[in-house]
């Protein structure tokens, strides 16, 4: 089930229904859920379901599942499974023959790449690129001719220097950041790379989690 990834108000009315009538809710922190059940009387019970516990954590959900429960699975905002520890749960899920259905909601990704003004006819998410360099140019060189929009997770700790990365490898192309998106400060911001490094770069203090995205190598 997606979650907020800001304004509380994107929960669904069918997500609200759902999460209160489930027999458990798996959550990637349930301090972070707790939030939703303030905010919209929920009292179901919250279990912890990340990457620490997804070894134990998966045969004991299989077995509930199996007893004729009905259980949700979120994430701390957007959708669970896509860059998220959920996605094992999904698949040994589907595996052992269970139903899996997907409450649709926000999405920081595609919420991004709406508001980007850049090519939205083809897209490809990255997720987090690798923390080491060499790697990080390795998976960028293989993407350098596909004629879609990418689109990276970045935490505010690594953007800058990754976002730095971006610009050496595609100078000549558009880029854009969004952060804080559907919060009080949204910040989308888009212009060639290297200028757009460089804006960042020069920031005293750097908030919030971004998404990056850089334009194809064909205009449309």
């Amino acid at each position: 089930m997606a979650t907020p990834i800001g304004n509380l108000g994107d929960l669904s009315p069918r997500a609200i229904e759902v999460l209160s009538s489930v027999a458990v809710v798996y959550a990637e922190d349930t301090r972070v859920t707790r939030r939703l059940w303030s905010a919209f009387d929920i009292h179901t019970r919250l279990e912890r379901f990340d990457a620490a516990t997804t070894t134990r954590k998966i045969p004991e959900v299989l077995s509930r599942l199996a007893a004729g429960d009905d259980l949700a699975l979120v994430s701390d905002a957007g959708v669970p499974g896509v860059s998220d520890p959920g996605a094992p749960l999904v698949a040994a899920a589907r595996d052992a023959g269970f139903e899996v259905s997907c409450i649709p909601g926000p999405s920081a990704a595609v919420t991004a790449l709406a508001a980007s003004g850049l090519p939205t006819y083809a897209y490809y998410f990255g997720g987090f690129l690798p923390r080491k360099e060499g790697k990080r140019q390795r998976v960028l060189e293989s993407l350098a001719e596909l004629n879609a929009t990418l689109i990276f997770y970045e935490s505010p700790y690594r953007v800058v220097k990754v976002l730095e990365h971006l610009a050496r490898v595609f100078p000549e192309r558009r880029g854009a950041f969004a952060r804080e998106l559907t919060k009080k400060f949204e910040e989308i911001r888009r212009l060639p790379l290297p200028e757009l490094a460089a804006e960042l770069a020069a920031r005293e203090t750097v908030k919030g989690e971004f998404v990056l995205l850089v334009e194809p190598p064909v205009r449309p």
